[in-house]
């Protein structure tokens, strides 16, 4: 039997902050999507998209990576078209990571910073980061694929105090 849902199909991503004050290190944050099996959602992730990567079918990329926030509008932007996934798929999880190059930055130190997440024109999210502002990195969003082969989104704004290499293994566990 099929679902009249249509459920979420292409999600667009985008990240922005203000470059940091002059004389100031820079700010550099990452989209991070972790792609998890569905017979086991909270295990190791499959596979990660972030700076310099994409998904080995290319159903998520990564269109644009700013290290210092100085981008028009947009620093970061990931699309993320979940009707493509393999079926062996069943839960992908968004996050931010901030580098940590030059001293400790969290997200309360960083002026400007939002997330979107939307799919066309309708949003679906939208975060400033301001529940996990003394975190480093922070998951905001999962897609959940549903028993009729529908995603869904559920917003999941968690903060974490973990490099992002640590994070990576921390964004996908299960939320007690």
């Amino acid at each position: 039997m099929s679902s009249f849902n249509k459920g979420i199909r292409k999600a667009e991503v985008t990240l922005k902050w203000d470059p940091s004050p002059r004389g100031a290190p820079a700010a550099d944050l990452d989209i991070v999507a972790a792609v998890y099996r569905a017979d086991d959602p909270y295990d190791n992730p499959v596979y990660l998209v972030h700076f310099g990567s994409r998904s080995p079918d290319g159903t998520i990329t990564l269109h644009r990576d700013s290290k210092t926030g100085q981008g028009f509008g947009t620093d970061e932007q990931m699309t993320i078209e979940l009707e493509r996934l393999s079926q062996e798929y069943g839960r992908v999880v968004l996050g931010v990571a901030i580098q940590q190059r030059e001293g400790r930055l969290e997200f309360g130190d960083i002026q400007g910073t939002s997330m979107r997440v939307a799919e066309g024109y309708t949003e679906l999210l939208s975060s400033e980061f301001g529940t996990v502002a003394r975190a480093t990195s922070a998951t905001v969003a999962e897609f959940v694929r549903e028993a009729d082969g529908t995603w869904d989104m559920h917003e999941t704004v968690r903060g974490f105090d973990a490099e992002p290499e640590e994070f990576t293994g921390l964004m996908g566990v299960r939320q007690r």
